[in-house]
């Protein structure tokens, strides 16, 4: 845990938010530092255990080139204003919050920032760029491969239409929370508990969908399950829709990393354009994973040209693969098997200590 007595930055000349902001501070019994802009928070910046960015200052201060860092939230008063989620993409914030529905969640995380481990996990965030292009398998293969690697992982499925990642592990009889029980999740989830109560599937923590009516989940509640992840897990994977509600633009902005995965089809590629173009808008960082060439011989760089994104690696057919999941059976456990192989790659970038040679 830090031992930093530095107090949490609040950079804005709205006189306005600045006095939301320090009354909830009051409330959370928390001293801020107060900086009108980039230039002054510029000493503070890096120290400060949590950043608190009023609107009037998210552009400047992605133009002030400060160093990236974690605990940064950009503080918003306009539901209505769509750019801010692209602003605060551009300032490497983890979370875009709304005065005044976000008040219990924020004066959580003022008084928790002075006890926040600097060993938070890092989140992937996995997406198709079609349907039925394999992102939920890599995300799956992905958690399993770095539980092989000695990680702690807690594997989330953000797709409240995808059938519960649970059953690709076998795991929809198994008891513990799903989505539906952590939905009015707002602040501070305890970590410990949280991880306790989920079902543990192959020596993975999963937050699933159960069988039932789909709720929706608000980006509050996504906040904080994440929040809390983060906190017990090396790593959180989360499977994503392709179609971005609330909750999902929380996931991206709060991602280290997002996937996306295209099957090397022209048609494919066309569509992922679309998916590409709303992921880039809140994660700073998208890669591209595509499958086996197609019959006409496209390949992962040619996708990648035409998707203007870096092409982490190609995925070739592995036999067997389909008939496994429909029997239960989790992928990624094989390291010589092509998606135990990529995904080795990828926790070799994503967390270097991860990779076994």
């Amino acid at each position: 845990m830090s031992t930093s007595t530095a107090r949490p930055l609040v950079v804005t000349s709205d006189p306005d938010v600045l006095e939301e902001v320090l009354r909830l501070a009051a409330t959370a019994g928390v001293e801020l530092e107060v900086a009108v802009d980039g230039s002054s928070a510029r000493r503070s910046w890096v120290g400060a255990p949590l950043v608190l960015i009023g609107p009037d200052q998210v552009s400047r201060l992605a133009r002030s080139r400060l160093s990236r860092r974690s605990g940064v939230v950009v503080v918003g008063r306009d539901l209505d204003d769509a750019s801010i989620w692209e602003r605060a993409v551009a300032v490497g914030a983890e979370h875009v919050v709304f005065l005044p529905d976000a008040e219990p969640w924020l004066v959580e995380r003022l008084a928790a920032a002075l006890e926040q481990s600097d060993g938070l996990g890092v989140v992937v965030a996995v997406v198709g760029g079609r349907g039925g292009a394999g992102a939920t398998t890599l995300a799956a293969a992905l958690a399993v491969a770095a539980v092989r690697h000695g990680r702690s992982v807690l594997l989330v499925d953000g797709d409240p239409l995808g059938g519960g990642i649970d059953l690709v592990f076998g795991g929809e009889e198994v008891r513990g929370l799903r989505w539906p029980d952590l939905s009015g999740s707002r602040g501070r989830v305890p970590a410990a508990e949280l991880t306790g109560a989920l079902p543990r599937l192959q020596e993975l923590s999963v937050l699933s969908w159960d069988r039932g009516t789909g709720v929706a989940l608000p980006a509050e509640a996504v906040a904080a399950v994440l929040s809390a992840g983060r906190r017990a897990h090396d790593l959180v994977v989360i499977d994503l829709p392709r179609s971005l509600d609330d909750a999902a633009k929380e996931v991206l902005v709060s991602a280290t990393t997002t996937l996306l995965v295209v099957p090397a089809e022209v048609r494919a590629a066309a569509a992922a354009a679309r998916v590409a173009a709303s992921v880039g808008q809140l994660c700073r960082d998208v890669q591209l994973v595509v499958r086996a060439p197609g019959p006409a011989g496209l390949g992962g760089e040619q996708v990648a040209a035409a998707l203007g994104l870096p092409l982490f690696g190609e995925l070739r057919d592995e036999p067997g693969l389909a008939l496994a999941l429909e029997q239960g059976r989790a992928p990624g456990g094989r390291s010589r098997s092509p998606l135990g192989s990529l995904c080795d790659a990828l926790l070799s970038e994503l967390l270097p200590a991860a990779h076994v040679a």
